[in-house]
Parts: C-alpha cells; structure tokens; sequence
C-alpha cells in the first residue's frame, strides 16, 4: 500500500491512460478512415502497421515513466513474474480500461455520422480539430520524450522513433483531414493554390496538441526537479534542443517520404473540412 502515497506510481498511472487513450483513438481512426466501404489487402496493411506504429511510438514515449504495458494481459504477465505488484496491476488495468473507453468515445464524437464501419464522406470543422490535436499531440510528446536528457534508457534510434510517429499520425488522419500536424507545411501549398478555407484548423490544433503534450509529460508524466520559474529563466537553453532535434530527427528519418508528401499538399492543399 506504500505505492499508493507515491507520485511514481500515480504518474504510471496516468501513463497508462494517457498510452491507451492515444492507442485506441488511432487504432480505431486509422481503421475508419478508409476511401472505401469493403475491407482489402492495403486496408488490413494499414491497420496493421497503425497498430504497430503506435505500440513502437508510445513504447519509446512513455516505457520510462510507467512501462507502457497498455494491455492487460502484458500487466498480468508481469504481475505473475513478480516484476510489479498486485496493486499497481489493478491500478495499471483500470487505467487501460478507463483510457480505451475515453478514446472510444472521442472516436464516436469526432467520427462523420455516415461512418458505419468503413468508408469516409464529410468531416466537419470540429471532427478535423479533434483529429489534428491528437495526431500532433503523440507527435510531439514522442519528440519531448525521445530527446529529454534527464533519460539514460533510450538505446535505440530517436530519429526512428520520431519517424515512426509521424507515419503514425498520417496513417490515423490523412484520410480525414490530409493530415497536417505541421502548420507551415499545410501553409505552404495553402499559399500557393489560394485555399484557405477553415485554415485555421491546421494552426491552431496542432498547435494545442503540442502544448497539451508538453504540459503532459513535463507536468503530469516525467515532471522536472526545479520549479516552474527556474525553468522559465532556463528556457533559452533548454528549449532550443526539442524544436532543433526534431527538425533534424525528421529531416533524417523521413526523407524518402518528401516527395510524396510535397505532391499531395501542392497539388491538393489541405483537405477542406465541413
């Protein structure tokens, strides 16, 4: 029971919540969000490798604060093999659950009410601001956690992780919104073809999901040792190294993918909501 009086195991918590929330919504999105109403081999890939997208991208985001279990079942191995408790698995599982049942009620929320199963007609202004929040929102928090320096556990390859969580993000919202999460990307063509209708959606919630997501992991998840006002007056240094590295991350991993984004956003713009 000394677990429940420290602020560890609640950050785990939420962790957890936080993980399945973001797995679920994209999961499920990423499965609805098809051009067709029939399932086929390039619809099972793609829910697939969403799947896989996610669970790579919220392992590298949030294994360091509570494990990213975000299953059950992998809760109750552990527990079994005695590497976590009994109360942090209860715990741990009635996260999971309250987490999948949130995201399922977002994706219920956000969905066209044409969608049935499959198939995509209209989104409305408010279904692409939830979808864009969201989709920049696991983007950013991969790119905070991925390069916090206070962390000695990333072994493996930040730019691919940031990469893989960008993939992730088109595969949930391309079909919905052409999946903007960058607001000078989507201004750029916007520009250029004179489409400026509900702009202000690629602006504005990708930037709420990136502030969302750094008060996430900075204040919720991973918390920083000095306060609020030390941390303002170090922001000239700390700050810079998040936006420089995932430029850079970015740059590296996902050159292949230039080309085909360049084509859709100049010869399409951003997707017109409502």
């Amino acid at each position: 029971m000394t677990e429940l009086k420290k602020w560890d195991f609640w950050r785990a918590v939420a962790a957890e919540f936080v993980g399945m929330l973001l797995f679920i919504f994209i999961a499920i999105i990423s499965a609805l969000g098809t051009k067709n109403g029939s399932a086929s081999l390039d619809w099972d890939l793609k829910v697939s490798l969403a799947f896989a997208l996610a669970i790579a991208t919220l392992a590298q985001s949030l294994g360091h604060v509570s494990g990213a279990h975000l299953n059950p079942a992998v809760s109750l191995g552990l527990m079994v093999s005695c590497q976590i408790s009994l109360l942090r698995f209860v715990f741990y599982v009635l996260a999971q659950m309250l987490g999948a049942v949130v995201a399922s009620a977002i994706v219920y929320a956000v969905k066209p009410k044409s969608i049935i199963a499959l198939g995509l007609n209209r989104v409305s202004v408010g279904q692409g601001f939830a979808i864009e929040l969201i989709a920049t929102l696991q983007l950013v928090l991969c790119v905070i956690a991925v390069t916090d320096k206070r962390r000695r556990d990333v072994t493996g390859s930040a730019p691919l992780a940031i990469g893989l969580s960008v993939g992730l993000g088109h595969f949930a919202a391309i079909n919905f919104t052409g999946c903007g999460i960058n607001p000078a990307r989507s201004f750029g063509p916007a520009l250029i073809s004179g489409t400026f209708k509900d702009h202000w959606v690629y602006w504005l919630a990708p930037m709420c999901g990136g502030i969302a997501a750094a008060l996430i992991y900075d204040f919720l998840l991973y918390p920083r040792t000095h306060d609020f006002s030390t941390r303002k007056n170090k922001m000239g240094t700390l700050g810079r190294f998040p936006v420089w590295q995932y430029h850079k991350y970015v740059l590296s991993s996902c050159t292949h993918m230039a080309p085909l984004t360049s084509r859709f956003y100049v010869l399409n713009g951003p997707h017109t909501l409502g």
